[in-house]
């Protein structure tokens, strides 16, 4: 299987280009923490407002199909997972309803005798009162008692188990799936459009007013970068040295304990090697390029805000206007 093109969630992609790549990198952040972060406490309907908005975002941006339709199965299933766990697990409270009572000589004790009180709205006295028919007045009070209301939705029994999903269940449900698959397909959109250098830059423009205070944002800049770049790499040492083992038909079941702690250690030893291999060529490679430290910083983008940046930002307060009206 190739690993950099059906499992990694969060790859750059470079072509086809769509207007969400040509968005500027710090209009994509602030959406992304706009995304990540309304829906802290937030209710249920926003949350599945959200997971809605993200798939509309995907199809809206027409990325190839063969590109996001694996990872989002990925997220799906990993949040409708969450979901069905934590739906049917115990919510903790504790709550054992019980029918409410409806007893005729509690209901009717001391209405004998009371006078006759106009029923709000109807036009009339309640003649079971005042005629001291607690039967009849037992019979009228408890119809308004009666509601749909049911705290277990559903109950059944599996393997011998009985199982649950409460109201508090349900609610906790939706509050996982929708949070894990916003958080991760979130990311994942915005790294699938944004290239590793732009978010560096863009993080570097946010983080400007810190340079009042001294902080080394140049080097934080740099380390991201370098960050973002090499996983790629980490990925792809990964995906070589399993089709190396595959190739030499290594059995891991017919090694002994120690035959395979030996394997297995070699494979590591040459997995750190391939990388510090691949990081003296990357440093060889910036100092080449006349990078000798923060004081001579590359620029690798010039970031400028355009129309559709301006409109996109301008929808912002709205978007956090309609989170703070939501229930």
């Amino acid at each position: 299987m190739d690993i950099l093109r059906n499992a990694p969630l969060g790859i750059y992609l470079e072509e086809p280009r769509t207007w969400l790549h040509c968005l500027d990198p710090r209009v994509k952040l602030a959406w992304l923490l706009s995304f990540l972060l309304s829906p802290i406490l937030a209710g249920n309907g926003w949350r599945l407002a959200v997971v809605v908005a993200l798939l509309l975002l995907t199809v809206a941006a027409r990325l190839p199909r063969r590109v996001w339709s694996g990872q989002l199965s990925l997220v799906l299933a990993l949040s409708l997972l969450t979901f069905g766990i934590t739906s049917l697990a115990p919510d903790g409270l504790g709550v054992f309803p019980q029918p409410q009572r409806q007893d005729m000589q509690v209901v009717g004790y001391g209405l004998t005798g009371i006078p006759a009180v106009p029923v709000s709205g109807a036009g009339h006295f309640d003649l079971a009162v005042e005629q001291g028919s607690p039967d009849r007045a037992w019979r009228e009070q408890t119809r308004a008692w009666q509601t749909p209301y049911r705290y277990r939705l559903v109950q059944f029994s599996l393997l011998g188990r009985t199982f649950q999903v409460s109201r508090r269940s349900l609610s906790v449900a939706l509050r996982l799936g929708t949070l894990i698959f916003t958080l991760l397909y979130a990311t994942h959109l915005f790294l699938l459009t944004t290239a590793p250098e732009e978010i560096a830059e863009g993080i570097g423009q946010w983080l400007q007013p810190l340079k009042r205070w001294r902080w080394p944002i140049a080097e934080v800049i740099l380390t991201l970068t370098l960050a973002l770049r090499f996983l790629p790499l980490v990925m792809e040492e990964v995906q070589n040295l399993a089709r190396a083992v595959r190739t030499r038909d290594v059995r891991w079941g017919s090694l002994s304990f120690r035959g395979g702690m030996q394997t297995l250690l070699a494979l590591v030893e040459r997995f750190f090697e391939n990388l510090l291999l691949r990081a003296e060529q990357t440093a060889m490679a910036m100092q080449a390029r006349g990078l000798t430290g923060p004081d001579h910083p590359l620029r690798w983008h010039r970031l400028q805000l355009r129309r559709l940046d301006r409109g996109l930002l301008s929808l912002l307060p709205l978007f956090w206007l309609l989170r703070t009206l939501s229930p």
